[in-house]
């Protein structure tokens, strides 16, 4: 069966940091990942890098993708500019593709309404509180959370990130994503072999 594309928001100072371990192991299980900007011109990343992205954002349908990613930004703090990528996760998400958020964006999706009625994680619950949301109550001091279709992270926390969508996808079996998580995120060296074992299955 052909997997439609995962999407990845990319915009300027986007946080390349934090959806690396997502995107380039979304993209060895098959996934093709495509980058999505405000208007289709080059952004450049709060590390430098200059993208050349595959679409503008007025362009995406959630029918045409399996997941849409959110990397942080100064810029989800600076004014409305990105608001349109948080509609569109709310578009996203009433069609039942599932969103994966983290840092920034998060506060992004709290503006929009979005983490009203999820259980979410940020990278403090103070920092989501700025934004006057009605989910307060929903924040869960944890790595990542997945809830209702929505996977949410703080800033420090790109590998437990990728985890959970790798399990909302199922691009990984169990034993895999269990094994993967623990030689990236852990460093336990008997989880290599694990992992290796765990992919030629």
């Amino acid at each position: 069966m052909t997997r439609k594309p995962v999407h990845l928001a990319v915009y300027d100072t986007y946080a390349d940091w934090e959806t690396g371990h997502t995107t380039a192991h979304l993209a060895l299980a098959g996934y093709e990942v495509r980058t999505v900007a405000p208007a289709g011109e080059p952004v450049t990343s709060m590390g430098g890098l200059r993208v050349l992205p595959d679409l503008a954002l007025d362009a995406l349908r959630p029918g045409d993708s399996s997941l849409l990613i959110l990397p942080g930004a100064a810029r989800w703090d600076e004014g409305d500019d990105l608001a349109p990528f948080a509609r569109t996760a709310r578009a996203f998400l009433d069609a039942g593709v599932p969103v994966a958020a983290i840092c920034g964006a998060t506060a992004g999706l709290a503006r929009e309404g979005l983490l009203d009625d999820r259980a979410h994680t940020s990278g403090a619950a103070p920092y989501l509180a700025m934004t006057g949301y009605a989910g307060a109550g929903r924040y869960a001091e944890a790595d990542a959370v997945t809830d209702g279709g929505l996977v949410t992270a703080g800033p420090t926390e790109p590998v437990a990130f990728a985890r959970e969508v790798f399990r909302l996808l199922g691009a990984y079996d169990a034993r895999t994503t269990d094994a993967w998580y623990r030689l990236f995120h852990d460093s336990d060296p008997a989880a290599y072999a694990e992992y290796e074992e765990a992919l030629s299955r």
